[in-house]
């Protein structure tokens, strides 16, 4: 990150907090943002989506924490920053241009430098095929699949993404 880049958030406050504890230079003007950094937003507007398109035309780069398109919760799904991508990237016709969190190897780098351990050592435990098991095996990591959430039985037949281990609850998790 250059020195002059100023990063404008789309994403709630434990995100704004984390980039402030880290040091890096947030605005509130979309048009003075360098690089906009995309979260899951429970308060997207089209408010916030033409701020990320006036930041697209000033040449500034996006980075998104996650692509999940939903989020569990009791009773079904909400949206999560996958859709807001899609937002994003059908107001600009481009791609995000990089995703820092799961299944990047940024986060499976980041993790094994501060834990010290090698990756045969380390597990990623998660219900998403197509995130957190494929974070895990692209890293060589173990990667365990818990059937409680996202994914279901029938999704992971049909998957080219295989984990080492599926379990049907977190409670089989003591057994590993």
């Amino acid at each position: 990150m250059a020195s002059t880049d100023r990063v404008f958030v789309i994403g709630e406050a434990p995100l704004y907090e984390e980039l402030q504890n880290a040091n890096i230079p947030l605005t509130f003007q979309a048009t003075e943002a360098t690089i906009v950094v995309v979260s899951w937003d429970r308060d997207f507007t089209y408010k916030k989506l033409k701020q990320a398109y006036l930041a697209y035309r000033n040449g500034a780069t996006f980075i998104a924490t996650n692509p999940d398109r939903t989020c569990p919760i009791e009773g079904g799904a909400i949206p999560d920053c996958g859709a807001i991508i899609g937002a994003i990237e059908g107001a600009t016709g481009e791609k995000i241009t990089e995703i820092a969190g799961k299944p990047s190897s940024i986060t499976t780098n980041v993790i094994q430098d501060a834990v010290g351990l090698p990756a045969m050592s380390c597990y990623m435990i998660g219900d998403r095929l197509e995130t957190d098991i494929k974070m895990a095996n692209e890293a060589n990591w173990h990667s365990v699949l818990v059937l409680t959430g996202v994914t279901t039985t029938e999704m992971l037949e049909k998957s080219l993404i295989v984990p080492k281990t599926t379990l049907t609850s977190v409670r089989e998790l003591i057994n590993l």
